[in-house]
């Protein structure tokens, strides 16, 4: 049985609270103490968003980002009347997150905010490429169901994870509006702003054009199906 709204919005603004909250609370900590390297900053964000799906993928399918949820509609994965609730509960969500992080953590490195340190045209490049990647995990996962062992719920966060590691001095690696929008607001930092509301969009729908499901499981919330079989 589908989940009711309500608890899908729930789930979308507890998990994308928990996901914004651990990536940009290890990337303020980090700041406070001078730095430190970037693997360890992938393997946070790598947590930030497995463990937001291992609880409520069975609940909403764990989008935590609207470009996803503008992907997996796009593509006609989930209906469009769907997308409100997913997309509030995620702005909602992220704001929550980081705001707890300002009031636990302090407002070191601009509360976690992706602040562009390259050009606008490789910054533009390198977000749009690896939403494309992200997007292509989540596509496999909703696709294919989590595996035997649920092994393809790590592919997103591996995703993510490899992002971080490459395209994190550059960029921040954001690859979500929800992730990059509610610490900018929040520490005043929106220097290149539009650039990450742009590309991360732009290259969610290019993937979602081109990838479309071969058939539709209207009883799949997105990534959330279960099938061990495979």
């Amino acid at each position: 049985m589908t989940p009711p709204q309500w608890k899908r919005f729930l789930a979308e603004g507890a998990g994308t609270a928990l996901l914004v909250g651990i990536g940009t609370g290890a990337i303020v900590l980090a700041a406070r103490v001078g730095g430190v390297p970037q693997w360890e900053l992938a393997v946070a964000w790598f947590g930030a968003v497995f463990v937001p799906i291992v609880l409520f993928v069975s609940v909403s399918g764990a989008h935590l980002n609207p470009a996803v949820t503008l992907a997996l509609a796009v593509s006609g994965r989930i209906g469009w009347g769907e997308v409100p609730e997913y997309v509030l509960g995620q702005f909602s969500g992220a704001f929550v997150g980081s705001a707890f992080i300002g009031v636990t953590c302090g407002t070191a490195a601009h509360l976690g905010a992706t602040l562009l340190t390259t050009s606008v045209p490789e910054g533009f490049l390198a977000e749009a490429s690896f939403t494309a990647l992200l997007v292509t995990a989540v596509f496999a996962l909703a696709d294919h169901g989590e595996g035997r062992f649920r092994w393809r719920l790590l592919l997103p966060p591996v995703a993510v994870g490899i992002s971080t590691f490459f395209i994190g001095p550059l960029t921040g690696s954001s690859l979500n509006p929800a992730r990059t929008l509610a610490p900018a607001v929040l520490s005043g930092s929106y220097a290149g702003l539009w650039v990450y509301l742009l590309a991360v969009p732009v290259a969610a729908v290019l993937v979602a054009l081109v990838w479309r499901p071969r058939s539709v499981d209207l009883s799949d919330r997105g990534p959330g199906r279960i099938d061990v079989a495979r």
